[in-house]
């Protein structure tokens, strides 16, 4: 049987640091603990910028991790992809790749791509066909149930390693820290979104049953507000998942302590 391999997952990363893990379910993962949050805020914050691969993580200071990061994506570009497709501008490739690194989490927009790179249509399509077979990005569909009032077709991007996320350097804080909570939970099942045509939305969906939205502060206004929107969905569980623990409160989950497949 086929097994994917990706980059390193928080969990991994911890042990290649000598790290212990801690033993956190998912359910479980609402308590938190201010002691596993001190021990390991800055383990995850080097997830959050740099990602999983491995000689990424045990590369010892951070101009080394970045020339790593660059290193990996010219090679990615250079070998990899031409062992798979005929590129014949390696220059469009990665100007695309840096475009969709600054649109973590948004909307897909061809359109928009075509024009802001230049590229045919054809050819950002094929590309981005590319991309998510080799395992550089992954695209998540819209779950809708009223198409006269959600968001019926379009897909979210996000990366599959948080290191080639951040190529651009200009993807923001939340976006990042939203794409390593993708990152954490696609391998737990099927992940969709949320959102009504008013803009209001929910980032996370797990197999239809469990809803998640990402903020780095948080507060309970935003756990209210996925519940009302869950209510469409006729789903009751819903937690917000947050980096900076500043506020806690019943339903919040310390994004580091979900962390177990």
């Amino acid at each position: 049987m086929k097994s994917n391999i990706y980059p390193l997952s928080f969990t991994e990363l911890l042990s290649f640091n000598g790290v212990l893990e801690t033993k956190i379910t998912l359910n479980s993962a609402e308590k938190f603990v201010r002691t596993e949050y001190e021990r390991l805020k800055g383990y995850y914050e080097t997830y959050i910028n740099y990602g999983g691969f491995p000689e990424v993580v045990l590369s010892n200071s951070i101009n080394e991790k970045k020339d790593m990061i660059q290193d990996i994506i010219s090679s990615y570009i250079n070998f990899d992809i031409a062992l798979l497709s005929d590129i014949r501008n390696p220059t469009n490739l990665y100007k695309l790749i840096k475009l969709l690194s600054i649109r973590i989490g948004t909307k897909l927009d061809i359109s928009k791509l075509t024009s802001l790179t230049g590229i045919s249509r054809y050819t950002v399509e094929n590309y981005m066909d590319l991309l998510e077979q080799s395992y550089l990005i992954r695209t998540i569909p819209v779950l809708s149930k009223s198409p006269d009032r959600e968001i019926t077709k379009a897909k979210k991007i996000y990366f599959l390693d948080n290191g080639i996320a951040s190529i651009s350097g200009e993807a923001g804080s939340g976006a990042l820290f939203e794409n390593a909570i993708f990152n954490q939970l696609h391998h737990k099942g099927a992940i969709n979104y949320y959102q009504l045509k008013t803009g209001k939305e929910i980032d996370f969906i797990l197999d239809q049953e469990r809803c998640f939205e990402v903020k780095e502060t948080a507060d309970e206004a935003d756990l209210r507000n996925t519940v009302l929107l869950a209510e469409n969905l006729d789903i009751k569980k819903c937690n917000v998942i947050g980096r900076h623990p500043v506020k806690l409160f019943d339903g919040y989950i310390w994004a580091a302590l979900f962390i177990n497949k």
